[in-house]
């Protein structure tokens, strides 16, 4: 069980809370609005009412030694550097923030947060990637130009092995795992001898550009 605290109720703080309290670890959350803490308070191990850009109350809630922390203030940039500010003086090393801006991003990573999260780029990037090929099934993305993709098994790889195929040398990208989804089997280390199949998914990594190549054979 790890802690993490969340500072900020707002949709993507809600659900973040929630999903990280599923998976049976210690969640606390701070948000000046009554009403969000009341709402989340059964789905999280504790939901405080305060000012999440003061140390004292980040402190009071146990933040101090807390694994990682999320701070998703909305718009208010300011309340989200003063936050970030604060869990840092009490030495939490994992400090990640949601942005809502390039230039917000920019601010945040001077501050030396862990990552930034833009939720609704990310979401934008991975139904393009989606949608402009038929064959994209899941879009990852890691960072600029970079992802990991499942995608369908072009037609001419059908039957052919991985080390045959040579995709790293043809395409620069990596199969990192081969999921079978008629038996809902995943291979993490694939055999590259063995044959693919039609009802084979492929889960690769490599740079967008040369994912998309690969992409367009199916």
């Amino acid at each position: 069980m790890k802690r993490f605290v969340l500072v900020g109720l707002g949709n993507f703080g809600s659900a973040l809370a929630e999903s990280l309290y599923a998976q049976a670890h210690d969640v606390v959350v701070v948000d000046i609005d009554e009403d969000a803490v009341e709402r989340i308070a059964p789905r999280v191990t504790r939901a405080v009412v305060g000012d999440g850009r003061s140390a004292e109350i980040l402190e009071r809630v146990g933040a101090r030694g807390a694994d990682a922390a999320v701070v998703s203030t909305g718009d208010d940039i300011t309340a989200s550097i003063l936050a970030t500010m604060a869990l840092r003086d009490l030495q939490v090393k994992d400090v990640y923030v949601k942005v809502v801006s390039a230039d917000h991003a920019r601010v945040m990573e001077k501050i030396g947060v862990s990552e930034t999260i833009f939720p609704e780029r990310d979401s934008a990037q991975r139904l393009a990637a989606r949608i402009s090929s038929a064959a994209i099934i899941n879009y990852f993305r890691l960072g600029p130009d970079f992802s990991i993709q499942e995608m369908a098994v072009p037609t001419p790889w059908i039957g052919r092995g991985l080390r045959e195929l040579a995709l790293r040398e043809r395409f620069r990208i990596s199969v990192i795992a081969v999921h079978d989804v008629l038996t809902d089997t995943m291979i993490a280390v694939p055999d590259p001898d063995a044959r693919l199949k039609e009802s084979d998914t492929l889960l690769v990594a490599g740079r967008d550009e040369d994912l998309a190549r690969a992409a367009q054979l199916t």
